[in-house]
């Protein structure tokens, strides 16, 4: 029997649809389906992992935070546990049988030790078994019988390089993490996380907020003129000196123009901008894209990895924009003479040669991303085609002529002052005509020769501040983090949506919490190593030596480990410090605002219970407090409510969008409001509960009837009101709670 291992089930069952002669056969082996058919050589079996089988963890006895001291765990023992017991089951029973195994996981780091995980399970129960290595990039008829008629081995190299990095980023993580939330107090769900990717990237977030708090916004003033042409056509100019730091300076050219003044054109330059094609995406690319039309970082690689197990695009995760010669690139696009994108492919296909743009890396694993089928919009969801579409129009837009723009500068003399004006208007749409993302408009100017003069129809000076920079946006985070080598190409959206889930950011762009900073502080004042990017850098380097077979994976491990005990030697010296620092940063975060009742602080806090509210310091002579939500993390953001001064929070729970609470005062007089309301439209709804002169009157109400009260010995209201309610339920049945509310209506 051969036996076929692909990384996920969608992708071991359409995998072997494609290669099946026949209709294929699903059997459940072990509480796992697998596909099945019979070949000449014999009976082929497909089953799918579920990404990684096991996972590498510390003995029980290293679980005791308070007994087990955090820098232990650098020497400790790393075991492997099962994450999916099924799996495991079904690989060894399939695997006791199997002649011949085959991984056919995906192509990188981590799907080589994917398979290897799964191989090594097998060789435990079949020694002797043969095995071999397919490649592929896309899950296309084309693609998975090129790959299954040329196999190849299995690269262990690449397997360890996958396998340091769990083992560094466990070490690492395990130990400071650890170390950081003990000295902050921060234990159960509530520690603070440390990583060796993560915290230098979180202080790249953390320093540019401090260059934001840092920044000292400078006054300027903009002097304007709109002008009316001898057409008709009204349009601005801009002085150009384009900032005024002086106040005076521009009062002065303002004093000079007066409406109905001419301005005279002086110059008149036409000239053509030639505007190049997009190189093919990689993966940091994809996710800038992605990021510009409305996605995260970590949503567009989930759907770019559901596009690509159902065969739609190529292989996400890849390094390359350069196409290799083995894709014939005409038969990629007239796949889609038909559909959607049928004019744009049969216009790229009237050209003779096809020539597409390059980028600046290239690599040998996968093609940069491709369209790899045509694909129905109603065979996905919004989301999926919105990327897919984005995808096929990209690679279309590699093949395209440059754009061209007819571009013009003006000049114009206003009483002295010279104004300027720039105009630019899409002459051949090129590439863009395929790629319409972020194009820029159109900016038109009246059609005007040297020496014409147009009127003042206006003058306008607007006083304006220099800006602090930009938070960074999730795709322009991932190009840093790949420019500095933090991470990979298949982590780098992890790391990101780790600091979030962490509480250490909020929004996109990223803001960073008031912890996030204390922890950075903390890390850059006394174990700077973990803070900046050199440390994992060349981890990454050696990883990659580790793939190519140029030095031991246990070379790099010991190398790392004794990074870590010098990070634990810096941390020792300081270990009071770090905590005091830790947590002074900490309960900033903590702080709402200041209580309008006494003036001190009003701050997240828990009851004895273990609830939460908004309570203030001045307690027990202040008594003011709010409620908050039961679960989820806490985030206190910089933007303040007007009226009572309170900064505005944002609820995370994990899995679920943000819950932008907003001023927790007025969001608590909202709900009071609201619930008054309710009472209101309940009471308004409710009969009238005067008093009845007849059991008759209340005989509706609980759905009693007057034969059932009489049964009791109750005939008149009066009765009712004096009889025993415990007695009177005994004998008609009808709870004591309705009748005692009945008496209390009545009496």
């Amino acid at each position: 029997m051969h036996l076929i291992i692909a990384e996920k089930h969608i992708a071991a069952k359409r995998i072997a649809a494609i290669l099946a002669p026949q209709k294929v056969k699903q059997v459940r082996v072990s509480g796992v389906d697998t596909y099945e058919y019979e070949s000449e050589e014999g009976k082929k079996v497909f089953m799918g992992l579920s990404g990684h089988i096991v996972k590498l963890d510390f003995p029980k006895a290293y679980n005791n935070w308070q007994k087990v001291e955090a820098n232990e765990l650098i020497g400790a023992e790393i075991i492997t546990a099962s994450t999916q017991v099924k799996i495991v089951s079904a690989l060894k029973k399939l695997g006791k049988e199997a002649t011949k195994v085959t991984i056919a996981t995906d192509y990188d780091r981590e799907g080589e030790l994917i398979g290897v995980e799964a191989l090594d399970i097998i060789r435990q129960v079949n020694e002797d078994v043969v095995f071999d290595r397919v490649h592929y990039s896309a899950i296309t008829p084309k693609a998975i019988d090129d790959a299954f008629s040329n196999p190849s081995n299995v690269d262990f190299n690449l397997a360890d390089a996958g396998h340091s990095r769990q083992v560094i980023d466990l070490v690492w993580g395990a130990s400071l993490t650890r170390y950081i939330s003990l000295s902050a107090g921060r234990l159960g769900k509530m520690f603070l996380s440390v990583g060796r990717v993560q915290s230098p990237t979180l202080s790249l977030i953390v320093e540019r907020e401090k260059e934001r708090d840092a920044f000292v916004p400078e006054p300027y003033w903009e002097l304007s003129a709109m002008l009316k042409s001898k057409s008709g056509e009204e349009f601005r100019v801009e002085h150009r000196t384009k900032r005024f730091w002086e106040k005076e300076e521009v009062d002065a050219a303002m004093e000079k123009i007066s409406i109905g003044d001419e301005a005279q054109v002086t110059e008149l330059k036409t000239s053509e901008k030639t505007d190049k094609p997009p190189t093919p995406f990689n993966t940091t690319e994809f996710i800038g894209a992605a990021s510009s039309i409305g996605f995260t970082a970590a949503n567009a690689m989930r759907i770019a990895e559901t596009l690509y197990t159902n065969g739609f695009i190529s292989y996400p995760r890849t390094d390359n924009t350069v196409y290799p010669e083995s894709i014939d690139l005409r038969a990629q696009i007239e796949i889609f003479k038909t559909g959607t994108f049928k004019q744009y492919a049969l216009k790229l296909l009237e050209k003779k040669e096809l020539v597409p743009t390059k980028g600046k890396k290239e690599t040998t694993d996968h093609p940069p991303i491709f369209p790899a089928s045509l694909a129905r919009k109603s065979e996905m969801n919004e989301q999926e085609w919105k990327l897919y579409e984005m995808v096929v129009r990209r690679f279309f837009a590699t093949f395209a002529d440059p754009a061209k723009w007819e571009t013009i500068r003006s000049k114009y003399d206003i009483k002295g002052e010279e104004f300027k004006a720039n105009g630019a208007r899409l002459v051949e749409p090129g590439w863009r005509w395929y790629y319409h993302y972020n194009a820029p408009e159109d900016r038109l100017l009246p059609k005007m020769e040297e020496g014409d003069v147009h009127s003042v129809l206006n003058v306008n000076v607007e006083a304006k501040e220099t800006q602090p920079p930009g938070r960074y946006g999730q795709g322009r985070l991932i190009k840093i983090m790949e420019e500095l080598g933090l991470g990979t190409k298949a982590t780098r959206h992890e790391i990101i949506s780790k600091l979030y889930s962490r509480a250490y950011v909020h929004g996109n762009p990223l803001q960073p919490t008031k912890t996030a900073v204390a922890v950075v502080d903390a890390l850059e004042k006394f174990a700077p190593t973990i803070s900046k990017p050199d440390m994992t850098s060349k981890l990454e380097a050696d990883m990659d030596r580790i793939a190519e077979g140029g030095i031991p994976e246990d070379e790099v491990l010991n190398e790392s480990r004794e990074m870590l005990e010098l990070v634990f030697d810096e941390l020792g010296k300081n270990k009071d410090d770090i905590t005091e620092s830790l947590r002074a940063g900490l309960r900033e975060d903590k702080i709402i605002g200041v209580c309008s009742e006494c003036g001190s602080n009003l701050m997240v806090m828990r009851s004895k219970r273990g609830g939460r509210f908004i309570g203030c310091e001045g307690y027990p002579d202040c008594n003011f407090s709010l409620p908050l939500p039961r679960s989820g993390q806490v985030i206190v953001t910089d933007k303040q409510c007007e009226e009572h001064g309170l900064y505005h929070i944002r609820i995370i729970n994990a899995g679920k969008r943000p819950w932008n609470l907003g001023c927790p005062e007025c969001n608590f007089l909202e709900w009071q409001k609201a619930q008054e309301e309710e009472k209101k439209m309940k009471k308004e709804a409710a009969p009238d509960l005067e008093k009845p002169k007849t059991l008759k009157d209340i005989s509706g109400i609980g759905k009693v009837t007057e034969e059932k009260l009489a049964d009791a010995g109750i005939c008149s209201v009066d009765e009712l009101c004096e009889a025993d309610a415990l007695e009177l339920a005994k004998a008609t049945s009808i709870p004591v709670k309705k009748i005692k509310a009945w008496q209390s209506d009545i009496v």
